[in-house]
């Protein structure tokens, strides 16, 4: 019986991502025609309200499937709230699409490979999403869109959280993106069973399921803060990382080619 549970458990993750990649496939195929059009901006709303919808149905497909359970804290007693900086620890490879499920008009700063990518490019930068390699420039582009009334979610790591720990060292970005905008920063805690797709670990091997996540909306550091953008990099380290969970060394059981 143990056996046929796991059987269905493994079945239902690799479902779950051929969803995810066909619906993937599908819009970007649809944006590559929209990026040749004059005037593609207009489409940018359009193409995330996409986004959340196609991401709001994988993370509903995870929790009813039982695959991920997803466990919500503190989301249901405020409005999440427009030209925001909303930033977050990285332990897992799924944490990214949870979060643009839940949060409004949304964008973020993908690594500058990934927008590349012909499979995700096209509706990453009609999605007015920002590549991680511009330094200066994608400062100020990134706070031009959050004082716009974009919502920015921004994972201060830079990559999922080193196996071992709790918490990578934190890049100031966010915080210079938010005093530009005159933003507030509002702080997301994302813990996360071992082994789901932590860094290091390949997503087609399936981790030890069912798997389960908690994602808790945290404190605000309110727009006219007096702190420097180096004391809300520490203060926000300090947070993130009291509440966080050292994500475990994956070790496979040979080598992952």
């Amino acid at each position: 019986m143990r056996a046929l549970v796991q059987l269905y458990y493994v079945g239902a993750y690799y479902l779950s991502y051929l969803w995810f990649g066909l619906g993937g496939l599908l819009l970007n195929v649809v944006c590559a025609a929209l990026l040749v059009i004059p005037g593609r901006v207009r489409f940018g709303g359009r193409v995330r309200a996409t986004i959340r919808w196609m991401f709001s149905w994988w993370l509903k497909w995870m929790h009813a499937s039982g695959v991920v359970r997803v466990r919500w804290h503190g989301f249901d007693q405020v409005t999440l709230s427009l030209g925001t900086v909303y930033v977050a620890n990285h332990p897992t490879l799924v944490d990214a699409p949870f979060l643009l499920a839940a949060l409004p008009d949304a964008i973020c700063i993908f690594k500058p490979a990934l927008l590349r990518n012909p499979f995700i490019a096209p509706a990453a930068i009609l999605a007015g999403y920002a590549a991680g390699d511009k330094g200066v420039d994608l400062i100020r582009e990134a706070a031009e869109r959050v004082a716009a009334g974009r919502t920015l979610l921004i994972f201060p790591e830079g990559t999922r959280t080193t196996p071992g720990t709790a918490l990578n060292p934190l890049k100031p970005g966010f915080a210079l993106i938010a005093q530009r905008a005159h933003a507030p920063i509002r702080l997301i805690s994302v813990r996360a069973s071992p082994h789901l797709v932590p860094r290091g670990r390949p997503w087609w091997k399936p981790p030890v399921l069912p798997g389960s996540m908690d994602i808790t909306l945290d404190q605000e550091i309110p727009a006219d803060t007096e702190l420097t953008p180096t004391e809300i990099t520490a203060t926000v380290e300090a947070r993130l990382a009291s509440l966080a969970v050292v994500v475990p060394v994956y070790r496979p059981a040979c080598p992952v080619p």
